[in-house]
Formats: C-alpha cells, sequence, structure tokens
C-alpha cells in the first residue's frame, strides 16, 4: 500500500468535483438546508391555536373582597401566544365550529362559575365544585395537549394568586379523536410521505435512466406523443400509491392497532392524486439532470421540505408563523390533512373537496409542465 497512489485516487475525485458545479452546491447547500429546515421547523412549540370560549359565569360578590369573576381571571392567564381565543354565547354554534374544523375547541364555563369554586373553597364540608367543559378535536395530539395545558397552568396561577387550591374539575368530551394516540396521527402523514418521495425518485431516476440509455428517445420516435407517456407514467403511479398506502394501512391496523373512522378508501384517493402530482415532479426534475448520479442529488431538496414542512410529523401550527406559507406550497400537506381528516374524524367528500381540489391543481399544472418539458428537451 503506498500512500501517493492513495493520495492520486483522492486528488482525482476533487478533480472531478471541480468540473462539476452542481456537486459543489450540493456539498455546500445541503448541510446548510437541513440544519436550517430542522432548526427552524422543529424548534418552535404549538402556536395560534384558535379556541373558542362560551362564558356563561355570572360571577359572585365575595364578603369583604367585592366581587370576582374567576372564568375572566383564568381567561387573562392564558397564554395567547398559543391560544387565540374567540368569544361566542351559544355552545351549540361553537360547536358547530370545531366540528367544522374551524377552530379546534370549545371551552365551556357554567353560569354559577365563581360562586361554586368560592363556596367550595370557604366550607370544608361542602361537596360543591365547578366544571369546566372542554370539547376538542382531539385527532393532533400535540394541539389537545397543548390546549389543556395552557388551560390548567392559567387555573393554576389564577387560584395561586387567590392564595387556595383549585377545586375544578376539567370535563373532557372530545368531538374527534377520542383516545386518539400519536400512531393514529402518524400514519395518514406517513402513508403521504412514502408515496411523496418514492414516486418523486423513483420517476426522477427512472427518466434519467431511459434518456440516458436512449430508452425514451426511441420511445418518442413511435406514434406516441410527449402527453401520453406522462400520462401513462401517472396511471402507473397511482395505482403504485394506492398498493403502497394499502401495505401501510393494514401494517398499521395489524401492527400498531390504528383507529380508522372514515372511508379509507376516500383517504386512499387523496394519496393516489398525490402519486400522480410526484411523477411529474419527478419528470420535471429529471431535466436538471443529465445522469443517474446527478439525480440523486436532488433527494435532500425533494426529501427535507415535505419532512418538516408538511404536517406529516409535526403539526404545521407548531411551525413559526411566518414560515407556514411554505407548508401549503408543498403537495404532502394536502394529502396527508385529507387522509387524517378521513381516518380519525371519518370526514366525507363535503369537508376534504378543497384538499382534494388543491392536489388535482397541483397535479394539472404539473403534468402540464411535464409534458412541456418533454418537448422541449426533444427539441
Amino acid at each position: 500500500m503506498k500512500f501517493n497512489r492513495i493520495f492520486a485516487v483522492s486528488k482525482r475525485i476533487f478533480a472531478d468535483m471541480k468540473n462539476d458545479k452542481r456537486t459543489i452546491g450540493l456539498i455546500i447547500l445541503a448541510p446548510i438546508l437541513t440544519m436550517s429546515v430542522f432548526g427552524i421547523a422543529f424548534s418552535g412549540d404549538v402556536e395560534n391555536v384558535d379556541v373558542i370560549v362560551v362564558n356563561h359565569d355570572e360571577g359572585f360578590t365575595v364578603p369583604g373582597e367585592g366581587f370576582k369573576s374567576l372564568s375572566q381571571d383564568i381567561l387573562s392567564n392564558i397564554d395567547d401566544k398559543t391560544i387565540n381565543i374567540q368569544y361566542m354565547d351559544n355552545e351549540n354554534h361553537a360547536l358547530d365550529k370545531v366540528e367544522k374544523g374551524e377552530a379546534y375547541a370549545v371551552i365551556i364555563f357554567p353560569s354559577n362559575f365563581t360562586k361554586d369554586v368560592f363556596l367550595g373553597v370557604k366550607n370544608s364540608n361542602s361537596s360543591k365544585f365547578s366544571d369546566i367543559t372542554v370539547k376538542a378535536d382531539e385527532s393532533i395530539v400535540n394541539i389537545k395537549n397543548a390546549i389543556y395545558a395552557s388551560l390548567t397552568d392559567a387555573q393554576k396561577t389564577t387560584f395561586d394568586k387567590e392564595g387556595f387550591k383549585s377545586p375544578i374539575k376539567i370535563n373532557e368530551d372530545p368531538v374527534y379523536g377520542k383516545n386518539a394516540e400519536f400512531i393514529d396521527f402518524f400514519v395518514p402523514g406517513i402513508m403521504s410521505f412514502v408515496v411523496y418521495i418514492l414516486t418523486t425518485l423513483l420517476t426522477l431516476i427512472s427518466f434519467v435512466g431511459e434518456r440516458v440509455s436512449g430508452t425514451l428517445e426511441r420511445i418518442l420516435a413511435t406514434p406516441i406523443t410527449e402527453t401520453e407517456v406522462i400520462l401513462g407514467y401517472g396511471i402507473a403511479f397511482s395505482i403504485i400509491g394506492i398498493i403502497q398506502s394499502a401495505i401501510l394501512i393494514i401494517i398499521g391496523i395489524l401492527v400498531f392497532n390504528i383507529a380508522i373512522v372514515g372511508n379509507v378508501l376516500l383517504a386512499i384517493l387523496g394519496i393516489s392524486i398525490l402519486a400522480i402530482v410526484c411523477q411529474s415532479l419527478g419528470i420535471l426534475l429529471s431535466n436538471l439532470a443529465d445522469r443517474v448520479e446527478q439525480a440523486i442529488q436532488f433527494i435532500p431538496f425533494v426529501v427535507l421540505p415535505a419532512f418538516l414542512l408538511s404536517g406529516i410529523f409535526w403539526p404545521i401550527e407548531a411551525i413559526p408563523q411566518w414560515l407556514r406559507p411554505l407548508s401549503y406550497l408543498i403537495p404532502p400537506t394536502y394529502a396527508a390533512r385529507a387522509s387524517r381528516a378521513v381516518m380519525i374524524k371519518g370526514w366525507g367528500i363535503d369537508m376534504i373537496w378543497m384538499d382534494l381540489l388543491a392536489l388535482t391543481i397541483f397535479a394539472f399544472i404539473f403534468l402540464t409542465m411535464a409534458v412541456y418539458s418533454l418537448k422541449t428537451k426533444k427539441g
């Protein structure tokens, strides 16, 4: 073994890199992108969760202390960075907003809330206590925990100031996601993620390989048009996406005992549309690579944004506010949200049609761009 020969091999590798600006850029940009996105996306807590408060509390005049409204004191101590409070008078209207996905919870204070608290504190023999009822969408565990933690902390702060322990019980009345665990939130997201990554990368590498080998050129020399090639790929990968989703759901049920409330076929519909979007994206990216090795360099730029910003593994509400708009430019965001809504909440197509429409628009745009790019490359 001679070090001069080893050094010669290393020198040749760096010489090759010198002539490949794309590789140099990847070596520099990939670590920057990875650390920046991980640091920003995973460093935040859940914020700006919309919660409705229905406050029936009439307050209570405490002898020697004057009028008190403990419900208002608790609400004033809630962290407004975590929870956005909207006040309503009608419980049914408030609950309707949660059922439609326009808010995550309704917090209800009864009419004698303050009175019952003070009577319970002053009379040690009293069995009186007061309830706070929370009717929440518990399908996203992180958000549910943030709501209850904020309410509990505000309650503790309020009663610490009053100088007594809280005689309050929080009644949980889930609207969606009763007994849901993180795995129930996780599986619909991983379905979208797997199809997004595999379909995009398989199409990208396959198309570059066919172009390098001359297969694509021979296909286009036949009466087959560019549009037919793209649509053929779309049909094939949508079927593959359905198969992958079915496998993941079967594993989730048999191994992880996930709960499925809605029509699982509707959830898979969103995934199959996502597969069409991704194969078109793969074809677009293939035009930027001259060989398979260059195609593989796109992996970090395909994987990281979806992994961190599409709400697949981490709620969008926990992503910094200024970064959230980027989440809605990533197709898996809509597939994951739609499949979760169906599988955990039991929503039908009338509730997820906007997510399906967004995926369809992505598919149309990317298919059109893919056909155009194929014609341009051929020309």
